[in-house]
């Protein structure tokens, strides 16, 4: 026999004793069930580290009362709030919908129309505005889903606005070849205080925090009905976990999300549910031929196969791995309300560039009307956005961190969640860094405009081994500038104000 005739026979054998092997063995998933096994994941995968930017947008039942918050659910049964957060809403509630015994949280539901979502015009916005990944907020702590679903009855396909929310906007991002996100919520709906009267309805502005809806025999959310009980998560808590667990294995099966996200109170799951969770998230889309990613908060998961979110907040110094921030585009709620007021673009692009000279990614919170509007105010904040993006695209896709973020004289803001605030408010006094993914460029980005015609003095531009410049030029525009080193400083000549950007002008640095 000729070697290329034993190597084809070879191959046939292999083929066969491929397909006669037991279905049982051609499954076989590459993931357990314990961190030691998940801890095998790429963690931070090529695309997650070139996208830099995605969108997401608090969006249900709790955007038709468009008062106060999206915690409206839990504050509309808590009677005694006085002037804290949320303290308005019980009131407002019986002043405008009448009392607890005659309207409730899910009689909202019919008026959740949505009769304007667009998944389509939606992913086409969300990919101008220069998002590489988008998804919508799949349940939050109010426990009504909005993909269809099987598991749980209360669903956006099933009532309200009758259309698969989640489904039909992963299918319009995928068709763009955007990354998908679905956020969890739903840890909180859980309800933990039946049995302890100490923390009902009632009883203290802050009784039953790890529980959604308050519990009250007085109220719907002590409803034992079977199919009302699991809108207010009156569950024992084993039947609960498992609804839990259920409804993120049907996003997984059914939409194949590229991650999953998960609010606070995940720390609250049991060990065992999360196990599950993440071999099934990993197992599902790897198989899928995915590059899957989770995400959480404070300390819910292990660093080892997950993604830190920090939410309207940042790192201080470059992190050693990458995270993300999760932010919002209002200054107040995360769901639409009336009378909500939105952020300078400016303030948001020039926090997005810090996060990015930090190994950071922003994850862009909006804010769609219970009839799915994302209104004007909202759509100048993202054009705005993705102007500015689509002039520097090069500076921000596939950008890779510099041995320093920058430098300047922001004064510090403490962000409530922990590292800075989103809202830091920087100025041409303020400087990032990134570099290029192949290291042959650096982006030297100035928070704002910097004065025309001067002569710019810029620190930290070399790594020890001190490079040699073949060309610094400004990002979108055509000028030729002139520059010099001196005593390790960049000293560049700045062009007219024309040729720059006000909310940030980027500079780059091509090394020989």
């Amino acid at each position: 026999m000729k070697p290329s005739q034993t190597s084809a026979t070879h191959l046939i054998i292999i083929l066969l004793l491929i397909s006669c092997s037991s279905p049982k063995e051609q499954e076989k998933l590459p993931f357990e069930e314990n961190w030691e096994s998940l801890a095998q994941i790429e963690r931070e995968p090529e695309w997650f580290k070139d996208a830099k930017f995605g969108i997401y947008f608090h969006w249900g039942v709790y955007s038709v009362p468009a008062f106060d918050n999206e915690w409206y659910p839990r504050w509309m049964y808590m009677p005694d709030r006085g002037d804290t957060w949320g303290g308005k809403v019980h009131q407002h509630h019986l002043e405008t919908y009448g009392t607890l015994d005659e309207f409730n949280y899910h009689d909202f539901i019919p008026m959740f129309t949505g009769e304007h979502f667009d998944a389509e015009e939606w992913a086409e916005l969300f990919e101008k505005t220069g998002a590489k990944f988008a998804g919508p907020v799949a349940q939050h702590h109010d426990g009504f889903a909005m993909w269809h679903s099987k598991v749980n009855p209360w669903n956006v396909k099933d009532m309200g606005p009758k259309k698969d929310v989640l489904g039909e906007l992963f299918t319009a991002l995928k068709k763009r070849d955007m990354k998908t996100i679905a956020t969890f919520h739903h840890a909180k709906l859980g309800q933990r205080y039946a049995n302890d009267s100490s923390n009902w309805a009632g009883n203290g502005p802050d009784v039953g925090w790890d529980s959604h809806y308050p519990y009250s025999p007085e109220y719907v959310t002590s409803s034992t009905d079977t199919k009302l009980r699991k809108l207010y998560g009156n569950l024992e808590e084993e039947e609960f976990n498992k609804y839990w667990l259920d409804q993120i294995e049907e996003v997984i099966d059914q939409y194949g999300p590229d991650m999953i996200w998960f609010d606070s109170w995940l720390d609250i799951m049991p060990e065992e549910s999360k196990l599950k969770m993440v071999a099934h998230h990993f197992n599902t889309a790897v198989n899928r031929g995915q590059s899957p990613i989770v995400l959480h908060k404070q300390e819910d998961l292990p660093e080892e196969v997950s993604l830190l979110d920090i939410e309207q907040g940042g790192k201080t110094e470059i992190s050693k791995n990458y995270w993300m921030t999760d932010i919002t585009i209002s200054h107040g709620s995360w769901s639409y309300t009336e009378g909500q007021t939105y952020k300078d673009p400016s303030t948001v692009i020039r926090n997005m560039i810090d996060v990015w000279s930090k190994r950071g990614i922003v994850l862009l919170n909006i804010s769609p009307t219970s009839a799915g509007v994302i209104t004007k105010e909202q759509r100048d904040v993202l054009n705005s956005i993705g102007e500015w993006i689509g002039l520097h695209k090069e500076a921000v896709y596939e950008t890779r961190a510099h041995s320093i973020y920058g430098y300047g004289a922001a004064e510090f803001e403490e962000g409530h969640f922990g590292g800075q605030s989103a809202t830091m408010q920087y100025s041409n006094s303020d400087y990032r860094f990134t570099k290029s993914k192949d290291g042959k460029s650096l982006f030297i980005y100035v928070l704002g405009l910097p004065k025309a015609e001067s002569k710019l003095q810029i620190d930290h531009v070399f790594d020890t081994n001190n490079p040699e410049i073949k060309q610094v030029s400004v990002v979108g525009s055509s000028a030729e500038l002139e520059w010099s080193v001196k005593d390790g400083q960049l000293i560049v000549n700045t062009p007219s104000a024309s040729e720059m950007n006000e909310i940030a002008t980027v500079f780059k640095v091509e090394f020989e």
